[in-house]
């Protein structure tokens, strides 16, 4: 990396690079909603050539910032059920209830995920949940959850098709949030009445 511009302090390689560009694009997004080329190059105090060497187009910029989103998002959703739901006080059901609920409502807080289910956008992105490598990821974050699943009657194929059912669930919320849409507590009693049972027999 060369010594000028980064503020003075230049990335040591590129993966910090782009992370440093990532962390401005997302800044700007939360103040002001948009984030182009010229005004994250300038925060982050190079030109414009250095940013399109990691982002060729302002559409990549956003797209990547929406990806740093989602991975924040899902350790957020993460850290949220193991406090809320410990084995002690909690089991299966009131997991997947805070799975689903968690990222439906927090989908939206951020201004670089809001590019997710915006008009134009929203069919692809939850077309893109119930992919294959979506249902692989959401198997590896089950695991993460502090719950003991073994004791859930959950085999081999019964755990896939459970993340496929909570991504299921949730796309179904976000192309119809229902009108009036309801509140947090509705919808975990909802989710509690109709989704936790089935992790309950």
């Amino acid at each position: 990396m060369r010594a000028h511009g980064w503020g003075g302090a230049p990335p040591v390689d590129r993966d910090e690079a782009r992370e440093r560009i990532l962390s401005v694009a997302r800044g700007r997004l939360d103040e002001t909603g948009a984030a182009s080329i010229s005004d994250v190059a300038e925060r982050v105090g190079v030109t414009r050539q250095t940013v399109y060497r990691y982002f060729p187009t302002t559409e990549d910029l956003l797209n990547a910032a929406a990806l740093d989103a989602v991975s924040d998002l899902v350790d957020s959703m993460v850290e949220h059920v193991r406090t809320h739901v410990s084995q002690e006080s909690g089991d299966a059901g009131d997991a997947a209830v805070e799975v689903v609920a968690y990222v439906y409502e927090h989908l939206r807080d951020d201004p670089a995920l809001q590019r997710l289910v915006a008009p134009g956008r929203l069919g692809s992105t939850v077309a893109e949940l119930t992919s294959p490598a979506s249902i692989a990821l959401g198997g590896e974050l089950l695991g993460r959850l502090g719950i003991d699943w073994s004791g859930e009657a959950l085999g081999e194929r019964g755990r896939p098709e459970l993340v496929e059912h909570l991504l299921r669930t949730l796309q179904s919320f976000l192309l119809d949030p229902g009108t009036p849409e309801r509140s947090a507590g509705e919808l975990r009693a909802y989710l509690q009445r109709w989704l936790a049972p089935t992790l309950r027999r």
